[in-house]
């Protein structure tokens, strides 16, 4: 982390203020690198994991600009882009953006599909200062007549590489040819895969280029273990981590093992949710919001969550099924150990994985501990430590209702916010460890998670 303040590098004095009010001091490497190149209007590349504090650091330069020049406000034309591979990644970056703009008496707008245009057109006519949205959606809108982007002085795209896995880079292109070619334009992105540099070399003039915590590299507050099981011992292992206290986050590679391993965890009594490519916008929103507020500590997802899941307190990531490739896995295991914190990442191989997962952990420069374990082994414990705790499943709320209702561990029901772990009066299945005390109760921290499919229009 870097010992330099944000007003030393030339943040203006209100917006280090709600920085500090938000408990945000000390810029982190990708911010210090390029906020001073970005604050004085050069067009900057910078690379970073997800995690790394990308937002920030092109949102205080973005609405710094604005501030400074401040025309009026002109219906249908935004004075600065902001463009998102994803309509969960497009709202996280506005909240976190809404109280710095708020301080400058600037104004956003998010555009994405999933949702009625009706309020986005509303507001866009009103005039705003800052569109962030999803390419697709955007283009509808300037299709229709709604949206123009001559007036455009920032523009930002972020996840760049994700936005090209998507299959949106032409999108992206024409949205790029509609903004005025001498204004700013910062992108960020994790890599420069896929096409990425094609949209550097042509639309970024001169660009500063800024590199810190690439996904190549291995966070060294996360510590890495392969758990050797057999197809029998599975789920009782998997099923014993997730009842400790603490929010984890279990990886599997299909939309069907994710449904199914939810409801088997729920049916032992530990409430999950899950989230894959089948859900609808707001089932999303419903298993979210519970493991945000703590009715389910434990998330069974697909690759849908590897690079959108941002809760700053998740302590274990689960990998039920190994992913294909590396990139895959350290953007999954990318969902612990953020910002300075530690976390552990856990691999369940069976005999058939081994070669795989061999390869997996040495393309992705980790030095995984490999233990051969069974539902008793002492090593479960030590790391997930805490009391486990089986005192219910849970079942989203009915359309309508505002909570939700504890099962007895048939996966109908949903549990409330699981104890810090005392489990006492919850059930233990036959092999389980020991209750202990030593896992704190991770508190509970904002979020967003990430739609995948082709398009998020």
């Amino acid at each position: 982390m870097s010992n330099t303040s944000f007003g030393a590098l030339g943040v203006p004095a209100p917006l280090v203020d709600v920085l500090a009010s938000r408990g945000i001091t000390t810029p982190t490497p990708i911010q210090a690198a390029t906020l001073p190149d970005s604050l004085a209007g050069r067009d900057v590349l910078g690379r970073g994991r997800t995690g790394s504090g990308k937002t920030i650091a092109f949102v205080l330069p973005l609405l710094s600009r604005l501030a400074a020049s401040r025309p009026a406000r002109r219906p249908g034309r935004p004075r600065a882009l902001i463009l998102a591979p994803t309509r969960e990644l497009a709202t996280q970056i506005d909240e976190a953006m809404a109280p710095l703009a708020t301080v400058l008496g600037l104004t956003s707008r998010t555009v994405f599909g999933g949702v009625g245009q009706g309020p986005q057109v509303s507001a866009i006519r009103r005039g705003v200062d800052v569109v962030v949205a999803c390419p697709g959606r955007l283009e509808d809108l300037i299709g229709q007549g709604h949206v123009s982007l001559d007036a455009v002085e920032v523009t930002v795209i972020d996840e760049a590489d994700h936005m090209a896995d998507l299959g949106f880079l032409p999108s992206v292109r024409r949205l790029l040819d509609a903004t005025p070619t001498r204004g700013q334009r910062m992108l960020f992105s994790a890599t420069l895969d896929a096409g990425i540099g094609i949209l550097v070399r042509r639309y970024l003039h001169e660009p500063v280029t800024h590199e810190a915590d690439s996904v190549q590299s291995p966070i060294s507050t996360m510590a890495h273990h392969v758990l050797h099981v057999t197809p029998d011992t599975h789920l009782p292992v998997l099923l014993d981590l997730v009842a400790a206290p603490g929010r984890t986050v279990v990886f599997t590679r299909t939309k069907h093992r994710a449904k199914k391993l939810a409801r088997q965890l729920n049916g032992s009594g530990v409430a999950a949710v899950e989230l894959h490519g089948n859900l609808s916008q707001n089932a999303r929103t419903r298993t979210m919001d519970a493991f945000h507020g703590g009715e389910a500590r434990t998330l069974v997802a697909t690759d849908i969550a590897a690079r959108g899941i941002h809760v700053d307190d998740v302590a274990l990531v689960i990998h039920a099924d190994p992913p294909v490739e590396h990139k895959a896995y350290l953007h999954r295991s990318g969902r612990t150990a953020r910002a300075g914190a530690s976390g552990t990442v856990i691999t369940l191989m069976t005999d058939d994985q081994v070669r795989d997962v061999r390869d997996l952990t040495r393309k992705a420069g980790v030095r995984a501990t490999t233990t051969r374990v069974h539902a008793s082994h002492p090593l479960l414990q030590e790391l997930a430590p805490g009391d486990r705790s089986f005192d219910g499943g849970y079942a989203a709320p009915a359309l309508g209702s505002s909570s939700s209702r504890r099962s007895s561990g048939s996966g109908s029901g949903s549990a409330s916010r699981r104890s810090g772990g005392s489990g006492h009066g919850g059930r233990r299945p036959p092999g389980s460890t020991r209750p202990a005390s030593g896992r704190p109760a991770r508190s509970a921290a904002s979020f967003s998670e990430r739609s995948g499919g082709r398009r998020s229009r």
